[in-house]
């Protein structure tokens, strides 16, 4: 419990293979994944984990059958439920194009922000209409822009002026990056953040994904040794003098 990951960010794949598996429609594996995202927050929260950031739908998601899109609007919506934060004192965040998103699920959003904003446990942040590269470009205007304007000089910009303006300024990088559903990719999300992450990759599909094997992630990102640069020897000198 004493390496307990600060931010931990999920990729959940694997809904709608869960339901073909079970010869269902592809909207019954999200509606799975949605009492996952329950479990998994509930957990989280009593793990002492602080900031947990789910990829809840891409940019690149647009691009599915508009039914389909309709239908997970239609979810996000029903799914965003006040008590369940409230509950268990969490702050909820988006990140992503709101502009994109219709509007009655824009209100939603901003209405549950503004009421969970004093909430404490944990921070509950949904990457929704968001991909890394669309993050990046974002922000590449508004620096471009404000060096046109006089506003920031070139030598201004560093690592961590890039990083405030990201859409995740407010929070910490990663520790812990899970992708459930056995694939073996990042799919444009976080890729500026996870520099330094440990990236974990289960089979298990996300509606199946429950506090065990929350734990199995958790226990193999205590297994290892971040090094971020270092080596081995550095760290380990390191943490003999914290310990003092």
């Amino acid at each position: 419990m004493s390496r307990i990951p600060q931010h931990i960010a999920i990729i959940m794949d694997g809904n709608g293979r869960w339901a073909n598996e079970r010869g269902k429609e592809r909207s019954f594996g999200h509606q799975a994944g949605v009492d996952a995202v329950h479990c998994i927050t509930s957990e989280c929260v009593r793990l002492g984990v602080k900031f947990l950031t789910l990829y809840t739908f891409s940019t690149e998601n647009w691009n599915r059958p508009a039914e389909e899109v309709s239908a997970l609007m239609g979810l996000i919506l029903t799914s965003l439920e006040e008590e369940i934060f409230m509950k268990n004192n969490v702050r909820f965040k988006m990140i992503g194009d709101m502009d994109r998103l219709p509007v009655i699920v824009q209100e939603k959003i901003k209405e549950l922000e503004d009421h969970t904003a004093g909430n404490t446990a944990m921070t509950a942040v949904i990457a929704l209409s968001y991909s890394s590269r669309w993050e990046l470009v974002k922000a590449t205007k508004q620096i471009a822009q404000g060096v046109s304007d006089g506003k920031y000089q070139i030598d201004d910009i560093t690592e961590e002026f890039i990083s405030q303006h990201l859409e995740t300024a407010f929070m910490p990088d990663p520790d812990l990056l899970i992708r459930t559903g056995g694939e073996l990719r990042i799919s444009n999300y976080l890729l500026w953040q996870i520099a330094y992450s440990e990236l974990y990759f289960c089979d298990t599909y996300w509606p199946d994904f429950n506090e065990e094997e929350l734990y199995k992630a958790i226990y193999s990102y205590q297994s290892r040794q971040r090094r971020f640069g270092k080596t081995e020897a550095q760290v380990e000198a390191e943490e003999v003098k914290s310990e003092e």
